[in-house]
């Protein structure tokens, strides 16, 4: 069963060199890519199956145990993302192909994207299951490269300077990640998460604190955690429909799991941490406010992608079951409607042929479906019950009401305060966009939008996702259950640790 945890990686690289020897034939690309990540998404779900059953599944590559092979290690936590990130990038993919083009006034697709999508896809999934921060270093650097490419497709003026901003600053972070292996490597003699877990605890306590803060940078940087968010508002609005929302999407968790991963694992915490429950307020609060600065839709969107990363980070902090468990079930959501929410932006610009709210209106009088599928995503983002963002934050609420401590209240009034907030703006986004009588426009445009491919494919992928993210909210029982036993997992150290290096691996 252990080759499971390899094909979620292999499979899509070896489909990408594929597609890129079949890059005259655009059918064949399309067929590979989506049988691929098809293929994957099934591996996913039998993964998390096994893995909630008898424990984790570990792969060592060539046989070689750690410190000196590689090592693939399929828990609770990495099969849940690995599996509703496989759903994500399929439905993104689906989008994608329905589109034609990358998105309206911006140049057609290329036979380059398919076999770039499915490298970024292998990177993600390399990401979720590698066992030491080496290959966490490389699967970050694969993800980089895809995402240069992706972003930068149909060039212009505007797109190479917002792009050149995400492309410094994540060589910055990777400038600091590698720092940051030199030095575990040099305090510890590993890079293996399991070896870590016993090894950094011998450290020098400022050591540690030292090592503890440079990951979170690192990591901060890549999951936009403020103040080191700036690079993200500017660089994926620019982006096309279906590339933003694959990155809002998927990325930033990446770089939430990297945190989770090496805060819990490595870096053990035994009680609540006060200075990341202050990041988490001020990411929040920074975040909301800057979306309702905003009249840009894909900005707006980008803005309060920022802010709701301080939910993830507020869970963390209290290093407790039950906010590890809110914090697993808010990835889960957040994934599943900020990927929704950007697919039914680019149909909104799709439509209006403008990405300013003030210069749309009417769309729900034209676009009644397209009103419905943006309601209920907007709504589950903003914690409306009994969809998937309320159970969320009610868990992370709870848990911050467990830890009884004044900063831990603090933060969960900002929460609450920031959900309100992020209420007002998804109404501004109603009022503006959807009611009222739709502007004055050239005759034109709306023609020369929509015959750039039919809207209805794509509108079917949103709603697929908005269906998706009901999915989860029905099974908010069996998911928080599977959550919980994954937190407790993290918490414990000597679970993950026994299924790398041998033991009981339950």
């Amino acid at each position: 069963m252990s080759v499971l945890v390899a094909v979620p990686v292999l499979l899509p690289l070896l489909a990408a060199g594929l597609a890129l020897v079949l890059s005259q034939v655009g059918q064949a690309q399309r067929v590979i890519a989506v049988a691929v990540l098809a293929a994957v998404m099934v591996d996913a779900a039998v993964l998390l199956a096994v893995v909630d059953d008898t424990g984790a599944l570990v792969l060592r590559l060539g046989g070689y145990g750690p410190p000196f092979g590689i090592t693939l290690v399929a828990d609770r936590l990495s099969a849940l993302l690995l599996l509703v990130s496989s759903v994500i990038t399929l439905a993104v993919l689906a989008y994608s192909i329905s589109q034609r083009v990358t998105d309206y006034g911006r140049a057609p697709s290329s036979t380059s994207f398919h076999p770039i999508y499915l490298v970024m896809c292998a990177g993600v999934a390399l990401a979720y299951l590698t066992a030491d921060l080496f290959n966490l270093f490389v699967s970050f650097e694969i993800m980089l490269a895809a995402s240069y490419v992706l972003i930068t497709r149909g060039t212009t003026a505007k797109r190479v300077q917002a792009n050149m901003t995400y492309v410094i600053v994540s060589l910055t972070s990777s400038l600091l990640f590698i720092t940051l292996i030199a030095l575990v490597y040099a305090a510890t003699g590993t890079v293996n998460f399991a070896e870590l877990e016993g090894r950094v605890a011998d450290i020098a306590p400022g050591a540690q604190l030292g090592l503890a803060l440079l990951a979170l940078v690192v990591f901060g940087i890549k999951s936009a955690i403020v103040p080191l968010h700036f690079w993200l508002p500017d660089s994926y609005p620019t982006a096309p429909a279906p590339v933003t929302a694959v990155f809002a999407g998927l990325l930033t968790k990446v770089g939430i799991y990297a945190v989770i991963r090496t805060q819990t694992v490595v870096f053990t915490h035994a009680d609540t941490w006060n200075l990341l429950l202050f990041v988490a307020l001020v990411t929040m609060i920074i975040g909301v406010l800057g979306a309702l600065a905003q009249v840009d839709i894909n900005r707006l969107l980008s803005f309060l992608l920022v802010s709701h990363i301080g939910f993830m980070l507020f869970g963390l902090a209290l290093f407790s079951p039950l906010g590890l468990t809110g914090v697993i079930l808010y990835i889960l959501h957040h994934i599943t409607v900020q990927t929704a929410l950007f697919l039914i932006a680019g149909l909104i610009t799709r439509h209006t042929a403008t990405v300013s709210i003030r210069d749309m209106g009417g769309v729900a009088g034209q676009r009644p479906w397209l009103a419905v599928v943006f309601a209920v995503p907007a709504l589950s983002l903003a914690g409306i019950p009994p969809l998937s963002g309320f159970i969320a934050k009610i868990t992370l609420l709870q848990g911050g009401v467990e830890a009884d401590s004044v900063t831990a209240y603090a933060v969960a009034f900002g929460a609450i305060a920031t959900s309100l907030l992020t209420l007002y703006a998804m109404a501004r986004i109603w009022v503006m966009a959807f009611w009222g009588e739709p502007p004055e426009r050239a005759p034109d445009k709306p023609d020369a939008v929509e015959t750039a491919g039919s809207a209805r494919p794509m509108l079917l992928v949103c709603a697929s996702l908005v269906a998706f993210g009901l999915v989860i909210a029905a099974a908010a029982g069996p998911l928080s259950e599977v959550a919980g036993r994954a937190a407790v997992n993290l918490l414990d150290g000597g679970v993950y640790r026994s299924a790398v290096l041998g033991g009981d691996v339950r």
